[in-house]
């Protein structure tokens, strides 16, 4: 079975191939594979909003089964920011360190507890019909006041996980897999997929 991962995100697209990697009949097809192919803005107002938006668009016009994934970093005390902005949480084109630096000075002077955070992710799964289930993640924590490791992408060496001395960029890459919020969204994905996988 062909499954469509609605991204362009080279990270991402790395973390849900090995994440996907023991479904032995699934091929994972990055939206790379399809370059005529032109992403709809995201309008949504919440992570699930921007999934389902991107999985029936893909499903739609590819004619295939896709998986959507819209995620990113809520912080209370700021308003639940960066949130759905998280890729562009200091403007369209930011990078990675722009995004994080922003964020540290957002929460300069800021109490312990005011710096808890957590990762959201929403997953949609959709063919040509329309959307056919849609679950999400979360992974609790708390955003340091300077930045530790070299993994990861976007707000990992910053993020400190509940219960863990290391941030998600001082984590192996196959232990983040197994604890974030992309797996915690996938497992509920798991009965779906197999049942696919069966058909």
């Amino acid at each position: 079975m062909e499954l469509v991962l609605a991204s362009t995100n080279l990270h991402k697209i790395r973390e849900f191939r090995e994440m996907l990697k023991s479904y032995k009949n699934l091929d994972v097809l990055p939206l790379i594979n399809f370059p005529s192919y032109v992403q709809p803005p995201e309008t949504g107002a919440t992570f699930e909003e921007n999934a389902v938006l991107k999985a029936v668009h893909a499903a739609q016009a590819l004619s295939k089964w896709v998986m959507a994934d819209d995620s990113g970093l809520v912080v209370p005390s700021l308003s639940g920011s960066p949130g759905v902005y998280s890729a562009r949480y200091a403007g369209e084109g930011a990078t990675d360190a722009d995004n994080r630096l922003k964020l540290l000075r957002a929460l300069e002077g800021k109490q312990e507890f005011e710096r808890n955070a957590y990762f959201e992710c929403c997953l949609a799964l959709a063919n040509t019909e329309g959307i056919q289930k849609v679950v999400t993640g979360t992974c609790e924590g708390i955003i340091l006041t300077e930045e530790r490791g070299r993994h990861g992408f976007g707000y990992d060496p910053l993020f400190l996980k509940n219960d863990y001395d290391k941030t998600f960029g001082e984590l192996e890459e196959a232990t983040k897999n197994r604890i974030s919020h992309r797996r915690k969204a996938l497992e509920k994905l798991t009965g779906t997929l197999e049942m696919l996988l069966r058909e």
